[in-house]
C-alpha cells in the first residue's frame, strides 16, 4: 500500500485529493491546521468524511511550524507527496500578507528541507495561475515568462516555484508544480465567487461584480483537477531526458523539475457565470457593478496541451453542468 502525505488534507481541493487516493487503496496522512480563514465546521466536516476510512491518518498542524514536516517524513516515509496547503485567496493578501509568507513560503521551505532529508519518490506542489501575473499573451503556457506578479499571493507562490526548483536541481528531487485555473465545485470554498454569489442570491441580496463584469476566468470543475492530480503523479519528470521534451514541455534542463497547467482551456466571461448561476437557482441576481480589485487580473486562460501530452488528459466539465452540481450541493448542505 503506497503512502500519501497530502497537505492542507481538510481543504477543499486536498479533501477531494485524498478521497481519491483513499478510494485507490492507498494510505493517506492528512495535514492540515483547520485555519479559521473561513468556516472551520465546513473543514471539520470535509475531514469527518475522510476519517470514515481506516486508511486515513488526520495531523492538526501548520506546515510552517519548524520541524514537524521532517520528523514527520522521517516517521512516514512517503511515497508521493501532494503540497496543497498555503493561504489563498488574492484579496485578502492585500491585508494580511505576513500569514502569506509563513504559509507559502516558510511551509514550504520546511517541505523541501524534510524531503531532502527523506526524498519521495515524487512531489507535486500547489501553484497558481495566478503567478502569471501581467502576461497578456494568451492562452498562459508553461514555457512563457511569469516574472510580473500583480499580488502578494502570486508572488510567493512564484516564490515557491523558485525555490523548489532549486532543490530539485541540488537533491535531486523529483517535482512537479500544478498551475491551477479557478477550481470550484460542491465543499468549495466560501470565499470563492460561485460560493459568495450562490448564497446571496438565494438570500435575495447583492451580487458584487468587479470591473462591471468584464472578467473571464478558465473555471475549472473540482474532479477534473483531481483526476488531473493524480494521473500527473505517475508522470514523474527526470533530468535525464529533458534534450528530447517537447517544446510544450516546461521540464527544466537541469532538474527533475516542471510546471504544468491544470484548467478547462476554455474562458468564460464572468456574467457568463452569473447566468448559469442564475439558472441553477432558478433566480436572477440583484448586481452591484464595481471596478476591478487591486491585485487582480482580467482574464485567465490555460493551455492544456503538456497536460494532455503527459497524461492524456482534458477537463471536460462545462460551467453549466459543474455549476448546476454545485447548487445542488449547496441547497443539501445548507438545507435551503
Amino acid at each position: 500500500m503506497p503512502t500519501a502525505l497530502v497537505t492542507g488534507s481538510a481543504g477543499f481541493i486536498g479533501s477531494f485529493v485524498c478521497r481519491k487516493l483513499l478510494d485507490e487503496g492507498w494510505r493517506v496522512i492528512g495535514l492540515d491546521c483547520l485555519s479559521d480563514y473561513y468556516d472551520v465546521r465546513l473543514k471539520h466536516r470535509r475531514e469527518a468524511m475522510l476519517n470514515q476510512s481506516r486508511d486515513f491518518q488526520a495531523i492538526h498542524d501548520k506546515v510552517e511550524t519548524p520541524n514537524l514536516l521532517y520528523k514527520l517524513f522521517e516517521k512516514e516515509r512517503p511515497d508521493v507527496v501532494i503540497h496543497l496547503a498555503a493561504q489563498a485567496g488574492v484579496r485578502y493578501s492585500i491585508d494580511n500578507p505576513r500569514s502569506y509568507l509563513e504559509s507559502n513560503i516558510i511551509g514550504t521551505f520546511e517541505l523541501l528541507e524534510a524531503a531532502r532529508a527523506f526524498p519521495p519518490q515524487h512531489m507535486l506542489l500547489a501553484s497558481t495561475s495566478s503567478a502569471y501575473g501581467a502576461n497578456e499573451q494568451m492562452p498562459y503556457r508553461e514555457t512563457d515568462k511569469a516574472d510580473h506578479q500583480m499580488s502578494f499571493y502570486a508572488a510567493t507562490k512564484k516564490s515557491t516555484e523558485s525555490i523548489a526548483h532549486s532543490y530539485s536541481h541540488l537533491f535531486n528531487l523529483p517535482i512537479t508544480m500544478f498551475r491551477f485555473f479557478t477550481v470550484y465545485g460542491p465543499w468549495g470554498r466560501p470565499d470563492m465567487a460561485l460560493f459568495k454569489f450562490t448564497k446571496a442570491i438565494l438570500e435575495d441580496r447583492p451580487i458584487d461584480v468587479y470591473n462591471h463584469g468584464d472578467m473571464k476566468r478558465d473555471f475549472t470543475y473540482v474532479t477534473d483537477l483531481v483526476h488531473a492530480i493524480r494521473l500527473l503523479i505517475d508522470a514523474v519528470p527526470s533530468h535525464t531526458n529533458s534534450s528530447e521534451r517537447s517544446l510544450a514541455d516546461s521540464l527544466s534542463p537541469v532538474a527533475a523539475f516542471r510546471v504544468v497547467n491544470i484548467g478547462n482551456s476554455n474562458p468564460v466571461q464572468l456574467t457568463d457565470f452569473i447566468e448559469a448561476i442564475e439558472s441553477a437557482i432558478g433566480k436572477k441576481a440583484k448586481r452591484n457593478l464595481l471596478p476591478m480589485q487591486a491585485g487582480d487580473v482580467p482574464a485567465t486562460w490555460a493551455d492544456t496541451t503538456l497536460l494532455k501530452e503527459l497524461t492524456g488528459y482534458e477537463p471536460k466539465t462545462s460551467v453549466t453542468e459543474g455549476v448546476s452540481h454545485f447548487v445542488s450541493w449547496y441547497r443539501e448542505y445548507f438545507n435551503v
